[in-house]
């Protein structure tokens, strides 16, 4: 199968009664088959055949993920259009406007809770001609109508003139572009990548040929549908093996839908989830919290049950190697008596989840190794469709980003193009047939990137002995020292937060400099019931300065003498840091919508901090700067 919509058509034909969507509907998680989905799809795109849709058409869909979501992108598949599928998360008028007008998308499918963003910059988009509602209203302006209407005629066209769809869907080829994905834009204007039907077809058997998903599974989808990762990850990939999907149930705010995520996992007990580095840690953070509620004894049970699983489990690829074999009993004997019981927090079916999006620390994964639900590193880029090298439960090693599947190339390569050997580090490049057609009107970066017949990646990574691909973070975002020397920050972040319950967030920043600094966003309850144990109040100057000073300490453990002294080297641990009054967040741009870090911002908004913290005043970490930050933490 090449297309997508032979994909779909061979895909139903084997699995036409399976469920293949849930969505909360009247109250409870409700399936739609197959059979039913595949009928919706060649309603939908008769309809659109119907308004003028024709083959190479830009359509917009911005809209939270459900079941007309994959309705609405699998009917401009059909059509042969192309798909511009756009974050819920844009929420500035020009990032939308930017994405629209570049693509020249000729309608937008848009849900009820997204529609308004629309208003104000209808009159800046000459190519929009319609806007197809995914919900009812009583009054519709002219250039709206609602999908509903739509699918109404086109199953009418389908009985009247049978044939005619069909000569319309089977004329589409595998190289038509299928999407075009636009990149976050966090420091020029966005691109749009360019990536085909057989992109995303390659790319799904290449990601099941390295793992394998059965056809009962149910995968809980709450990350958004419009990345490259949902679609191979899971819309795909669910779809290839007969398996489904569950949609996340939709909150009248951002902080209800984020509630719900814990909610609809106790309702759907899904046996998959693709996570984040970010909303991982939530998860982490929850079931701590559900433990220590339950006293001491079940604490210290806990721990000891963690201790035993660390050493037992070690990265994966060593399980139960050696003497560690003799610990298979306890640790089994710690899974009934308690593991078993916190995978009930994660519904109680859960397999693995894998992890997207970012590095993931490794103590992050052997948390979750250890308690039964493992999460797997992958990693790959939009450009690739996304999947370039995948953890499974096959295959896996703590802190590796996966095993590359046969039919993808990837080359580690100095800065002239040439192959490096096992184990040296330098840039990824990548061939196969899932890397992109190219960017959207933009040549020149394609060329750039699509430099001597391989996608340049711009990450810096390796491959071990074992085969297993290491990365290690962009070149873009390299430490580096006053001699030229360079390192990659993400590592030690990812330590410092995943390592500390009290450090939230933080970066490291060194461009020519002559030490490291960091910048750390504290965790507020964390920081308040360590204060607390020590009798002090977060409104005293007494409290305020004891919270600056737990976070010192927990960045002095990486330094020679501490706990962590022999993790990194020792010149990229900060010699000073800066608290942060205000996290980062996608609201106030310091996240993309990917949720990463956006650094360019983050050092724009911090460029005096960043000058303060090289000065002689700084090494005194109970500073006035930090004292004023940390107030406003701990007064929430």
């Amino acid at each position: 199968m090449k297309t997508l919509v032979q994909f779909l058509e061979g895909n139903v034909a084997k699995y036409g009664d399976n469920p293949y969507m849930w969505e909360k509907r009247d109250g409870k998680f409700q399936p739609t088959s197959y059979n039913e989905i595949r009928e919706l799809i060649h309603q939908f795109g008769a309809g659109l055949h119907l308004l003028g849709i024709k083959k190479g058409d830009r359509m917009a869909l911005l809209a939270e993920g459900r079941t007309l979501w994959v309705v609405a992108e699998m009917g401009m598949f059909f059509n042969g259009a192309i798909d511009v599928p756009l974050s819920i998360q844009l929420n500035e008028p020009e990032d939308l406007t930017f994405r629209l007008k570049h693509s020249e998308s000729k309608m937008i499918v848009v849900s009820e809770s997204q529609a308004k963003k629309l208003d104000p910059i209808k009159k800046f988009l000459p190519d929009l001609e319609k806007v197809i509602l995914l919900d009812p209203k009583e009054k519709y302006e002219k250039d709206e109508i609602f999908i509903g209407d739509i699918m109404e005629k086109g199953k009418k066209f389908l009985v009247e003139k049978p044939g005619e769809f069909q000569k319309i869907y089977e004329s589409v080829q595998p190289d038509d572009v299928a999407n075009i994905c636009y990149t976050s834009g966090t420091t020029a204007d966005p691109k749009g990548i360019m990536l085909t039907h057989r992109n995303y077809t390659s790319n799904t058997e290449q990601a099941l040929s390295v793992t394998t998903i059965p056809s009962d599974w149910v995968m809980f989808l709450f990350l958004p549908w419009d990345h490259s990762f949902a679609h191979t990850s899971g819309i795909f990939t669910m779809m290839s093996v007969g398996a489904s999907l569950a949609a996340l149930e939709m909150g009248k705010t951002g902080f209800e839908t984020r509630k719900n995520i814990f909610k609809n996992i106790q309702e759907i007990k899904p046996q998959l989830m693709f996570s984040v580095p970010t909303i991982a840690k939530n998860f982490r953070s929850n079931i701590e919290s559900g433990v220590r509620a339950k006293g001491k004894l079940t604490w210290s049970l806990f721990s000891a049950g963690l201790n035993i699983a660390y050493r037992y489990n070690g990265i994966g690829i060593d399980k139960g190697k050696g003497f560690n074999f003799l610990l298979k009993p306890l640790y089994a004997l710690f899974d009934a008596l308690v593991f078993s019981k916190v995978r009930n927090a994660l519904g109680g079916n859960m397999q693995f989840f894998i992890g997207g999006g970012a590095l993931l620390d490794i103590e992050l994964q052997k948390f979750f190794y250890a308690i039964g639900v493992p999460m797997y590193q992958g990693y790959g880029l939009t450009e690739a469709s996304p999947m370039l090298s995948i953890n499974s439960p096959e295959r896996h090693k703590l802190g590796a980003s996966g095993v590359i599947p046969e039919e993808i190339t990837i080359k580690i390569a100095d800065s002239e193009g040439n192959q490096l050997p096992t184990g040296e580090k330098g840039e990824i490049l990548v061939r196969g047939e899932n890397v992109m057609k190219g960017y959207w009107k933009n040549e020149t970066a394609t060329t750039e990137t699509l430099a001597d017949g391989w996608l340049h990646s711009g990450d810096m990574g390796y491959v071990d002995a074992d085969g297993f691909l290491y990365v290690l973070g962009r070149y873009k975002s390299l430490l580096i020292a006053d001699d030229g020397e360079k390192y990659s920050p993400e590592g030690i972040e990812e330590a410092f937060t995943d390592q500390s319950e009290i450090i939230e967030q933080c970066l490291l920043h060194n461009n020519q400099n002559p030490y490291t600094i960091a910048l750390v966003y504290p965790n507020r309850e964390a920081l308040l019931r360590q204060l607390k144990s020590k009798g002090l109040t977060a409104d005293s100057r007494e409290g305020i300065e004891a919270a600056i000073e737990l976070i010192d300490n927990e960045i002095r453990e990486y330094r020679s003498k501490g706990k962590f002294g022999d993790m990194f080297p020792q010149r990229w641990i900060p010699t000073t840091i800066g608290i942060l009054g205000e996290g980062f967040t996608v609201e106030n741009k310091m996240m993309n919508p990917s949720l990463k870090v956006v650094r360019p911002k983050v050092e724009e908004n911090n460029s005096g901090l960043f000058e303060f913290l090289y000065t002689s005043e700084s090494k005194n970490v109970k500073n006035e700067r930090n004292i004023e930050s940390m107030r406003k933490v701990l007064e929430g």
